[in-house]
Formats: C-alpha cells, sequence, structure tokens
C-alpha cells in the first residue's frame, strides 16, 4: 500500500509519500516541498490573500501529479494555523477539492501537536523515557510531553515565526527593545504550560520543523567548523543554540544570509525563531536538544496506520525504535534472517567473554549486534563486494533512533567482516574520532571471527566458551551437527581478534561433532564443501 500524506502548513506545503510494509511500518519513497508563505499578511482572522491562495494551489496541483505517479491508494491533507484561523478558509479549502481532488482536513492546534508528537516518538528513540518535543511553525509552535507515541501534555500556541516576525520584527538587526518586546510576549504565552512541564520532569527535549532543523544545523556548523553530514538525531547544547540567537539578532538580512547552514528562505524569519527556540529551552532549563526531521506528515502516516490497524505488528514485536529499525532494513533487504541472527548471537557472546581485554560497553554491545544482523544485506545488491554495499545501505537506509556516529560504526563494523582491514584512507573511518576507530577495529574483529563460525550458514553451533590458559586462548564450540566448515573458517579469520588479545586463539570442536587435529592449511574436502555451498549460495 501507499500513501501521500501533505501538510498545508502557514509556511510552507510539505508532502511525503510513503510505502506501508507488511508489517505496518512505512519507508518514504519520495517527498516534496514549497515554501509558499500562505499565512503571510492572514493570520489572526484576516483573509488568506490571493497570492498566497495561489501559490499553495499551484503547489497542491503538482503535488497530486507526483502522488498519482506513485500510484498511492491515497492522499492523507492537514490543513494548520493559517487556514484553520482564516476568515476565508472554506474558500480556499473548496477550491483545493476543485483544483486537485484532494479533501485536506483542517486540525486543531491540539491535534496538530499530537500528530507531532506522534511522529517525533517514532523518529527519536526515546524508549520509556520522558521527552518534550517543541515544533516551530508559521503560524504556531507546539509544546507536548510524553513517553514513546502517547503525549499526556499538548499545546498549540499562536507564537509561529511568520506572526511573531510581522508583529514584532519591525527593524534589521532587530532592536534591543523589541527583542526584549518579544521574548516577554513569549514567556507570557508558554509561561503556565511549561511551569507544568518543569513540574512533572522530562529526560530529553526533541525538535522538530524546518526552523529548528536550520537552527540546529547553524548551531552544528558553528560548533564543528563544518556542515554536519546528517542532522536525524544530532544533539545540540542548548548554549550552541543561544549563541547562534546572539549571532542572528545582532546582524541584518544581508550578512545573516553568510551564516553557514542558514537555508536563504528563512533568512527573514530566523531571528524571531531563533529567540523563540532559545526562550523555549532556557524556560524549560534543557541542556540540549535533538533534532528530528519526522513531523507532522509522518505523524498523519502512523495515525492512518494506527487507526486501520488494531496493533502495529513491528511494534508489538519490537517495542524499540532501534531494534525495529535494523530490522526493517534487514528484511527490506531480503536478509537471511536465520544465518544473520546466528552470527549476532555468537558475536555478543564473544564480545561479553572477552570484555576483559577490549573494555567495551553495553552501547558498543548493542552496535555490534545490529552490525551483525546487517553485515549481510548487500548481498541484496550484489554478492560480490557485497560488504561495501552492506556499508552504503546501512548508511542509507534511514536508520531510526541512531546518532549519525552510530551508524557510520555500525556500518564500517559490516563493511570490514570479511577481508580488508580498516585503513584510514577508507571513506568513514579515516574521519572518525580515535576512540571509535579502535572501536570499529574490535568489533570488526569480533564479527569476523563471528561470521566464520556459521560459514556453512546452517547454524550448527549452540553455543561458543573462551578459556583463557595463559600462552595461549582455547574456544571450545558447542556444536549439535557437523561444524567442521565452521572450525576451518573460525581459523582463517581469528587473526584480528588474535592481535587484539596479544596471544594465539585455538579452536575445540565439542558435542556430537568429535574434534578433528587440523593445520592451517585446509584439506581438499574442505576447500571443496566451501566452494559448493558458496556456488549454492551465489546461484
Amino acid at each position: 500500500m501507499r500513501l501521500a500524506a501533505i501538510d498545508i502548513g502557514t509556511n510552507s506545503v510539505h508532502m511525503i509519500v510513503v510505502r506501508v510494509r507488511a508489517d505496518l511500518s512505512f519507508e518514504v519513497v519520495d517527498r516534496e516541498k514549497d515554501m509558499v508563505r500562505l499565512g503571510a499578511g492572514g493570520l489572526d482572522g484576516r483573509n488568506l490573500t490571493e497570492t498566497a491562495m495561489a501559490s499553495a494551489l499551484q503547489s497542491l496541483v503538482k503535488f497530486r501529479r507526483l502522488a498519482e505517479s506513485h500510484k498511492v491508494d491515497e492522499i492523507l491533507a492537514a490543513a494548520t494555523s493559517a487556514t484553520r484561523e482564516a476568515d476565508n478558509a472554506s474558500d480556499f479549502l473548496a477550491a483545493i477539492v476543485r483544483d486537485t481532488g484532494i479533501r485536506p482536513r483542517v486540525i486543531s492546534g491540539t491535534e496538530e501537536a499530537r500528530l507531532i508528537h506522534l511522529a517525533a516518538a517514532y523518529g527519536v528513540d526515546v524508549l520509556g523515557q520522558r521527552a518534550v518535543v517543541i515544533d516551530i511553525g508559521g503560524g504556531s509552535v507546539e509544546i507536548t510531553l510524553g513517553t514513546g507515541h502517547r503525549p499526556q501534555m499538548m499545546r498549540s500556541f499562536k507564537l509561529g515565526v511568520i506572526r511573531l516576525t510581522e508583529r514584532f520584527v519591525t527593524s534589521d538587526p532587530l532592536a534591543p527593545r523589541d527583542e526584549r518586546k518579544l521574548v516577554r510576549h513569549i514567556h507570557a504565552e508558554i509561561e503556565d504550560h511549561v511551569q507544568q512541564i518543569v513540574e512533572a520532569g522530562f529526560d530529553r527535549v526533541i525538535g522538530t520543523s524546518g526552523t529548528i532543523l536550520s537552527l540546529g544545523a547553524m548551531a552544528a556548523h558553528a560548533d564543528d567548523g563544518e556542515a554536519p553530514e546528517e542532522l536525524r538525531n544530532l544533539r545540540i547544547p542548548a548554549r550552541q543554540i543561544h549563541r547562534v540567537r546572539k549571532r542572528v539578532v545582532e546582524l541584518n538580512l544581508q550578512h545573516r544570509l553568510r551564516l553557514p547552514g542558514l537555508e536563504p528562505r528563512r533568512g527573514d524569519i530566523v531571528v524571531a525563531g531563533a529567540v523563540l527556540l532559545d526562550s523555549i529551552l532556557r524556560r524549560l532549563e534543557a541542556r540540549e536538544i535533538t533534532l528530528c526531521d519526522l513531523a507532522l506528515r509522518e505523524g498523519l502516516i502512523l495515525d492512518y496506520i494506527h487507526r486501520n490497524r488494531a496493533h502495529i505488528a513491528h511494534i508489538d514485536r519490537y517495542p524499540d525504535v532501534r531494534r525495529r529499525s535494523v530490522f526493517e532494513l534487514a528484511e527490506r533487504c531480503n536478509y537471511s534472517a536465520e544465518h544473520a541472527q546466528q552470527v549476532a548471537r555468537l558475536a555478543v557472546s564473544i564480545f561479553d567473554q572477552t570484555r576483559g581485554v577490549h573494555g567495551l560497553t553495553d552501547r558498543e554491545r548493542e552496535w555490534l549486534e545490529y552490525a551483525a544482523l546487517m553485515h549481510d544485506i548487500g548481498v541484496h545488491i550484489s554478492y560480490e563486494r557485497h560488504h561495501r554495499h552492506s556499508y552504503y545501505l546501512i548508511k542509507n537506509g534511514d536508520l531510526r533512533g541512531f546518532a549519525p556516529q552510530e551508524i557510520e560504526v555500525m556500518g564500517l563494523v559490516a563493511r570490514y567482516h570479511r577481508r580488508a582491514a580498516p585503513s584510514r584512507k577508507h571513506d568513514g573511518y579515516g574521519t572518525l574520532p580515535s576512540g571509535l576507530r579502535r572501536t570499529v577495529r574490535t568489533l570488526a574483529a569480533i564479527l569476523r571471527l563471528a561470521e566464520g563460525l556459521d560459514r556453512s550458514h546452517s547454524q550448527p553451533l549452540t553455543a561458543v566458551q573462551l578459556h583463557d590458559r595463559g600462552e595461549d586462548a582455547l574456544m571450545q564450540l558447542r556444536a549439535n551437527g557437523d561444524a567442521e566448515l565452521e572450525r576451518w573458517a573460525a581459523s582463517r579469520h581469528v587473526g584480528p581478534l588474535e592481535k587484539l588479545m596479544g596471544k594465539p586463539l585455538r579452536f575445540e570442536l565439542c558435542g556430537t561433532t568429535p574434534y578433528v587435529e587440523h593445520t592451517d592449511q585446509s584439506p581438499r574436502s574442505t576447500r571443496e564443501a566451501v566452494r559448493r555451498r558458496r556456488d549454492r549460495r551465489v546461484g
């Protein structure tokens, strides 16, 4: 099933086209956005201007054609602040139906807040945490508090950036007196709601919308000196947002447009946006904000799925958004589930038994498990160089709930599960901090061995037990079938882990298959078995 969701906002009109999977998750297959400034001059009960309505209609006609090209089953559309406040809203809505056939639903501010919170919880790994979600639009700002996809407090305020710019930004740069008036107005509007949130307590703050993403990009650029590769799930210190506010307030439009990270079309409204976001964060006493690129349109999709299915199968199966996202990507790439899950089990077992050597934590253990689950998804593109294809798919697979560096590490660990050793000349690896490079080397060494321990793809091993014998180490391979191929493959791929441990690692088969001593050179029969099984998989 394919759906399109359109957000007819005060500042922009935005559409996504998604494919709903059998497990009731979805993936975005196309998106389009036009900044039409629908609410310019038409807020607070005034009429939408003819120019603004014509621009919005032109965009919606284009969006309808794009949706039809994807053969969508249904178009969901919601109109927000500018439309719900306008005296001529009914005329505008009738024109949309007449010209496009799309029937938008005018939603209340509270409903808008609920849908945005639903999307943010889907896109960011909140687990059981209490999260504040902030969305800054052209006509309104939504502030919610809740756990998971259930907001407990939600309010919408008439504090959008177009509205505030038209009312308070009367000079360029903004006069100090006008800035003080703007701040007093913001505090007067949000004070009671934010105070309730502070008293209830929260664990993190999530920011959605183009305004917040633009401010986050500017803050990240100012902090690192270069544009971030990915904004999704990027955590920005609140003090950096405050610095951006001070910077944009003191500059005129000509100089603001030179600021790295600022979308030029937001140059005139970014002043009000920066003051608004900084004021909210300071009132919350928040230390940081996590950026999220999912908002109302994704909320419309999720709400549709929830309303049309009693339960979402994957959410029931994998309540953790990170784990669910990994399995969704693996399944999209038609991964070999039994092999991947066996390799993941063996990898985390080896990780746990070597904690005293590598000193890594449960965070890195999770990265290893997910990299192991996805290590072979590159076969979906081609068996040849599938390790590189796996890296590409992990990097570009729309994994939710992960920070950009986490995705980079998992991709690199999967990339090095075969022969190639990590090199600073390789894309991604060379730009990592030294600590994360060491993590990649360690996890890749473990994954490489775990992959060898299921060389036949038949899961003959039930457990592995590592014993430190002083000058060397012994790994007992517990098997319930023929695991000779696994023992041989493990001996070929153990080198990186031996280097990490600083000693040789020997293997011993236990269980139903007797232990047979071998040299490093495999017998001809074993080599032929490897070739035959490999040919069957490729064929």
